[in-house]
């Protein structure tokens, strides 16, 4: 119980040391541009870049703001905050659409008061997920409501999230439009179609003046990082094989390894603002069951069970609901990878001589032979080397024999007399 505890409050203390690392400003000098670059998936890291970007801007007194937009989207939630961010510029903000500006991404750029476009670049496709009447409606309100404070055509903008709403001259009714970038300027939507963001800043009479580049702080750039689907695979990967080796060994060391996996994917993903308070109470009840099953009560199966499940449901849901089909590839992934390298685990580390010590395999090790005669330890005394559920490994006569009960639960340590042997099977019983 207090090795169970112990690995629970390490997790808890990796989480804790995660979301100190996130603290940085952006420095801005008077009379400069900020280059804020909106790169990849839209999510709180980024929120919290443009919203510290753009207060050091007001406090600097910089010139102009410029989004360096290439995105598919990301999160609605972090996207309004950017856009509510940006109304709060003292200064020109402009918006340069390198490649594309799709979903959440068609909202942050729709929030600077001038967008200029690269040739071949799109916007829009902004349709949310789930496709409900509420978030439709709520979604169109706050692209309409953003195209009028910067003086363009809502309905255009509503196109991009509903279906139902018409722009005859972009999109077929049904469908949600995206504007190419010599359409977006024919809708007055896109100011200049420029080949660079040199262009761009000319266009807007801002050439030959110094730029500055908001950068992600060191813990925004580990939560960025861990949240994409490969890392966040690699870390499912290990925090699941650190658990099932644990289930083998007993150690407390693999089981450490795998609450800190967890605790790292779990921790970047709340501030990255996939999870909530919700998902976290599920990951710590599906880890605490598995660590009270295996330290606990081995054996019982109800309670690893449960927080088998309870943490399969956290690690779903924190991916959140837009990414439900990368959660589910993702942890598909994760499950083959954890079933192959277990498998070698088992298979190769026994024959190492120190993973000899920590595994039940390579007991037999050189002079193992199948069928040598075993009946001498019939009635012999010996100690319990570790648990016996049914199987497990026992010190009998100086030897490290494998062995089996009668399907009692024996812990580790307990003294036990060898009931009978049949061929290569030892059973035995508590000696008391």
């Amino acid at each position: 119980m207090l090795r169970a505890r112990g690995l629970i409050f390490a997790g808890l203390i990796a989480a804790g040391l995660i979301a100190m690392l996130f603290s940085a400003r952006v420095s801005a000098e008077q009379n400069s541009i900020v280059v804020i670059p909106i790169h990849g998936t839209i999510d709180e890291g980024m929120a919290h870049l443009v919203e510290r970007a753009v207060a050091d801007a007001n406090a600097s007194g910089a010139k102009a703001i410029v989004l360096d937009v290439n995105t598919f989207g990301g999160l609605v939630s972090a996207a309004t905050e950017i856009r509510d961010a940006m109304f709060t510029a003292h200064m020109p903000t402009i918006a340069y659409v390198s490649e594309r500006a799709w979903s959440a991404g068609a909202l942050v750029t729709l929030s600077a008061q001038h967008i200029a476009m690269a040739p071949g670049s799109s916007i829009g496709a902004a349709e949310p997920i789930p496709t409900t009447v509420k978030t439709v409606s709520a979604l169109r309100a706050e692209f309409e409501s953003t195209a009028q404070r910067n003086h363009r055509d809502p309905k255009i903008a509503a196109a991009m999230v509903d279906t139902n709403a018409d722009a005859p001259l972009y999109k077929k009714h049904g469908a949600i439009l995206t504007l190419r970038a010599d359409d977006a300027k024919r809708a007055g939507f896109a100011d200049s179609i420029d080949l660079s963001l040199g262009d761009a800043l000319r266009d807007n009479h801002l050439q030959g003046v110094a730029t500055t580049t908001a950068e992600y702080s060191f813990g925004e750039q580990v939560a960025r990082f861990a949240t994409s689907p490969e890392v966040s695979g690699l870390l499912l990967t290990i925090g699941m094989l650190g658990l099932l080796i644990e289930m083998q060994t007993l150690h407390g060391i693999a089981g450490l390894v795998g609450v800190l996996a967890f605790a790292l994917f779990f921790g970047t993903h709340v501030y990255a603002g996939f999870s909530n308070g919700l998902v976290i109470g599920l990951a710590v009840l599906g880890v605490f069951g598995i660590l009270y099953e295996l330290h606990v009560v081995p054996g019982h199966g109800a309670p690893g069970i449960l927080g088998g499940i309870a943490l399969l449901l956290a690690v779903l849901l924190a991916f959140g609901i837009p990414f439900f089909f990368v959660a589910i590839q993702t942890i598909s992934t994760a499950i083959i990878l954890t079933v192959a390298f277990f498998w070698l685990a088992t298979r190769y580390w026994p024959e190492n001589a120190f993973m000899r010590r920590m595994t039940f395999a390579a007991v037999q090790g050189p002079d193992y032979v199948a069928s040598r005669d075993l009946t001498f330890l019939r009635g012999l005394t010996g100690s319990a080397t570790s648990f016996l559920r049914p199987a497990g490994v026992a010190m009998i006569d100086g030897k490290r024999i494998d062995v089996l009960t009668e399907g009692d639960f024996i812990p580790a340590g307990t003294p036990i007399r060898v009931t009978r042997v049949e061929g290569a099977r030892v059973f035995v019983e508590p000696a008391g």
